[in-house]
């Protein structure tokens, strides 16, 4: 006998707008179900212990919100981890405009079943949501071509972090804040990102590393 129980889905991402037309979208589908939403990391993972869905559609970096309790800045890949640690039957999918090879490698790590662009349609998203939820897994072609021809990155998940919040010319105080770091935390990890990649300062280790993919 064929099981027609929907699909229980979380979507969690930081623009209201997008996260609307996505829940909107997957709500004209009969086996899907959207049964939460959320707009932060913190946000998704007290969402997804709650409601217990069977797929968590996660944006890979949601900005920390003002006045909600949880770690701040719990990007969609550490959300991923804590759900496989603490809640193993929900599979994590993330959707991203940032898909960047070492993004992708830190995934997979943590057991994420799929890894897609923004741009995906609808129509494929729910399909990848079947896929997932029948225990199979999906990497974006495109995404997937970019992590094998950029090589093995040599920076920590947390020094990639730290490196792509400098490269917009922030601040050491606003990179300190976004990221939930000390300043001379955000300083070391800097530094260290610039000696591994045998950059002279900051701004050339940003440019080293976006050329390789890694950020």
């Amino acid at each position: 006998m064929t099981d027609t129980t929907p699909v229980r889905v979380l979507l969690a991402d930081d623009e209201h707008l997008i996260r609307g037309a996505l829940a909107a979208l997957l709500s004209l589908e009969e086996d899907i179900t959207v049964v939460a939403q959320a707009a932060s990391g913190p946000e998704a993972l007290a969402m997804a212990l709650a409601h217990r869905p069977d797929i968590a559609v996660l944006d890979l970096q949601m900005r920390p919100q003002p006045g909600r309790e949880g770690p701040p800045g719990l990007d969609g890949i550490e959300v991923a981890a804590e759900l496989r640690r603490r809640l193993p039957d929900c599979r994590s999918m993330i959707v991203t405009g940032h898909g960047r090879p070492g993004y992708l490698k830190r995934a997979l790590e943590v057991g994420v079943r799929a890894f897609l662009p923004k741009t995906v349609s609808a129509a494929d998203l729910a399909g990848i949501i079947r896929t997932v939820h029948a225990g199979g897994r999906y990497v974006d072609p495109e995404l997937a071509a970019d992590a094998i021809s950029a090589g093995e990155t040599p920076l920590t998940p947390r020094e990639t972090d730290v490196l792509e919040l400098a490269a917009d010319g922030t601040s050491i105080a606003g990179i300190a804040e976004r990221a939930a770091l000390s300043q001379g935390t955000v300083r070391n990890y800097l530094s260290s990102a610039a000696t591994k990649l045998g950059a002279e300062n900051r701004h050339a280790a940003v440019r080293i590393a976006r050329e390789h993919g890694w950020i």
